[in-house]
């Protein structure tokens, strides 16, 4: 099946648009992205985002609380949001017959959420308790993604934690929130994507009947997080009371996602190269031959690719017994990475790889709340949502001179180094996130 055509353009508020028709099944998504995430959080409210995300939820203009939950669900649908470094995303999958109830509330809470003293004090507890659960009681919490950014960044765009500090968490007041959204939850902020089985010229018309009078505020500039790469190696130690083994976690600098894409993708494939499936160069070396490591991963971007703007990371993380030195996952490492460096994978080894990206991406936009979700964050980031048509073949073109490439910037001296300790092992004396 051909990709369908795409419809895109601006309303006179300046909300983006983008639609989806396809009618092979007889359901709809529906997602807004907001261009604001976790990098763009003020200073001293880490995490705030994140909580404003959960306050999006709590009631609107013409809804009470949790009315969003119920009409979503009363038509037999679905809905979430997320946070992301760059970008918060809001959505619904539904029977298609439910698409104007899907707009109504998204349009609804972009018009004026309910931001409510007793709201913000109880989606502040409900992020604490999601900290709890998912960083501060889980072996190897916020492991990476919250421990290796103050490590490898100095600015507090980017090293700062995204989860949030309960300090600073229950020090955000009405009057953060409402500047907050009058800041970035405007619809020239904001793009708006409909996917699935709905004709274009009836959802064109429920769009403006719904979005058309949410009151027009300029874009915020968009900020650049931009700061220098390291040019020395970066250490940090973090100690883990709930981890069993020793982990370490490796940072690198990538090329810009959105100006060096195709560079940006050569980064994709290196990290499958590395350690996708059991034949990959690292799961044979460090799990299989030595072995060194119990479990070894790599990838691009702390959430995954596609989620950020410049800077973003390449990671490569390891948990390895404790007679295990972390210098010896380290030269391990650095040995494939020169051996990649010095000499291209060949062709068979290299279209094993590029082929299960596109495979994957297929397979993924498949999904309608995936295709829907994917169309946004590429026109929000990209400012081109067909690229999600073209980007399968865009990975199956990475040369093994480009994989190379990247390999050969992945240097020590321009890395950071995360070590995590379980309870009771040697030197507990450590800082989190401390250059050494």
């Amino acid at each position: 099946m051909a990709d369908p055509e795409l419809v895109r353009f601006t309303t006179d508020n300046g909300l983006r648009v983008v639609l989806a028709p396809d009618p092979t099944a007889p359901v709809v998504g529906v997602s807004v992205h907001y261009d604001v995430g976790f990098r763009s959080e003020p200073e001293g409210l880490t995490g705030f985002a994140h909580l404003f995300e959960h306050l999006m939820f709590q009631g609107s203009e013409s809804l009470e609380k949790l009315a969003h939950f119920r009409h979503v669900q009363s038509s037999g649908g679905t809905f979430n949001g997320s946070t992301h470094p760059d970008y918060t995303d809001y959505y619904e999958v539904l029977p298609s017959a439910a698409l104007e109830r899907a707009l109504f509330l998204e349009a609804d809470r972009m018009r004026a959420p309910k931001l409510t003293a007793e709201n913000l004090a109880n989606q502040i507890e409900v992020v604490k308790e999601e900290i709890r659960l998912n960083v501060r009681n889980r072996p190897y919490g916020g492991f990476p993604w919250i421990l290796l950014p103050p490590v490898l960044y100095d600015t507090f765009a980017n090293a700062h934690d995204g989860y949030g500090a309960f300090e600073d968490l229950e020090g955000a007041t009405l009057e953060d929130c409402a500047a907050f959204f009058d800041t970035f939850y405007s619809p020239a902020n904001a793009v708006l994507t409909v996917a699935g089985d709905f004709e274009v010229e009836e959802a064109k018309a429920l769009i403006g009947k719904h979005f058309g009078d949410v009151p027009h505020r300029p874009a915020p500039p968009r900020r650049s997080f931009a700061e220098p790469a390291p040019t020395r190696e970066l250490h940090g130690e973090h100690q883990d009371a709930h981890a069993p083994l020793p982990a370490l976690a490796v940072g690198y600098r990538m090329p810009d996602p959105i100006n060096d894409l195709d560079g940006y993708l050569a980064y994709l494939v290196l990290a499958s190269l590395l350690t996708d499936g059991d034949g990959s160069r690292l799961q044979q070396r460090l799990v299989h031959r030595e072995p060194l490591v119990v479990d070894i991963g790599a990838g691009a971007g702390l959430f995954g690719p596609f989620e950020a703007r410049d800077p973003d990371t390449f990671t490569i993380t390891a948990i390895h017994p404790p007679d295990v030195s972390r210098e010896r996952v380290l030269a391990a490492l650095d040995e494939e990475l020169e051996k990649l460096a010095s000499t291209p994978p060949d062709e068979q080894e290299l279209k094993k790889v590029t082929a299960r990206w596109a495979a994957s991406l297929h397979s993924e936009h498949d999904r309608l709340v995936s295709r829907t979700l994917a169309f946004g964050a590429f026109e929000l980031l990209y400012g081109d949502a067909t690229l999600v048509h073209r980007l399968a073949g865009r990975m199956s073109a990475v040369t093994g001179e480009a994989v190379s490439a990247a390999a050969k910037a992945l240097r020590p001296d321009s890395r950071a180094v995360l070590v995590v300790k379980p309870a009771g092992a040697e030197n507990p004396d450590t800082t989190e996130g401390t250059e050494q």
